[in-house]
């Protein structure tokens, strides 16, 4: 099959996917989401491809926006170590694919995506991509957090937190160079929910907690940080019983499973939930932090 005919083959399998979704006031012309499913929104309307490789190398130039990638790069990150000998050709196949998808909405977009030497560029504004408005929106949540501005922070860690819509790229299999990414984003969406917990816990919203903390915990047995904090909102709502026991589980599954013992600042905040030291219950006396 010939590189014109292949295009047409996955230009036709993309003219299939999805309907008209309306463009929010302001919204830009193009929309690109990689915070759950893989999503691209031009003009409105999905136009997210549905062929797997031009699906990966998609969620690959959005993970890179604004940034180069080389080609050998994308080879990489669509057959590994071992590409066919036709992949320089497959991979211009699959680039002009997107830039059809693009070329095709009600105006030309396709001047996004752009050949630079030796690579690729597309080039998302901030306001355009889920994952760059996750992280201004988590650094501002951070500076107002340090400001003191607890209010204001919780709100925009939890704006931040709102853009997810499932895991990173759940509905593209991550190749050699992408996987570092995906875990990237899911270590940085863990420390923006710390975050916004932190800041309720400091505003004194440990009741609302509970049951979000409870279910973090649960899908998160081992994972210190965020026992520490439901051991903590547990304690201020008058359940030093339960906080007590939410350690010694944590415990036995560290033990049982890593040999290892939980780290000293948990221990110091369970010998000062068991001696009821009065300090732990103002909410600026956050030792999760």
């Amino acid at each position: 099959m010939t590189r014109r005919s292949t295009t047409r083959t996955l230009v036709s399998q993309g003219g299939r996917q999805g309907g008209d979704t309306a463009p929010e006031p302001g919204e830009a012309a193009l929309q690109v989401g990689v915070l759950g499913p893989l999503s691209l929104v031009v003009d409105g309307r999905n136009r997210t491809p549905s062929a797997p490789k031009p699906r990966q190398l998609l969620a690959f130039l959005i993970l890179n926006a604004n940034h180069m990638v080389r080609a050998d790069e994308c080879i990489a990150e669509l057959w590994g170590s071992r590409p066919p000998k036709t992949a320089m050709s497959t991979l211009q196949t699959y680039v002009l694919y997107i830039r059809q998808i693009l070329r095709n909405a009600s105006a030309d977009r396709s001047d996004a995506l752009v050949t630079r030497s030796q690579g690729y560029q597309l080039g998302i504004p901030p306001q355009a991509s889920d994952r760059l408005r996750f992280e201004q929106l988590a650094q501002r949540g951070r500076e107002a957090s340090m400001a003191g501005a607890l209010t204001r922070s919780s709100q925009l860690l939890g704006d931040a937190l709102a853009l997810w819509r499932g895991p990173a790229l759940t509905d593209v299999p991550p190749g050699a160079l992408s996987a570092a990414h995906v875990i990237e984003l899911e270590e940085a969406r863990k420390g923006v929910l710390e975050w916004r917990v932190e800041a309720d816990l400091r505003l004194g919203r440990h009741r609302e907690l509970l049951g979000e903390l409870g279910a973090l915990s649960t899908s998160h047995p081992t994972y210190e940080n965020i026992q520490a904090q439901y051991m903590l909102a547990l304690h201020r709502s008058g359940m030093r019983i339960e906080a007590l026991g939410v350690f010694q589980r944590l415990r036995c599954r560290l033990r049982d499973s890593f040999g290892l013992e939980p780290v000293p600042r948990l221990r110091r905040l369970y010998e000062a939930i068991d001696a009821e030291e009065p300090a732990l219950m103002w909410p600026t006396a956050c030792p999760t932090a």
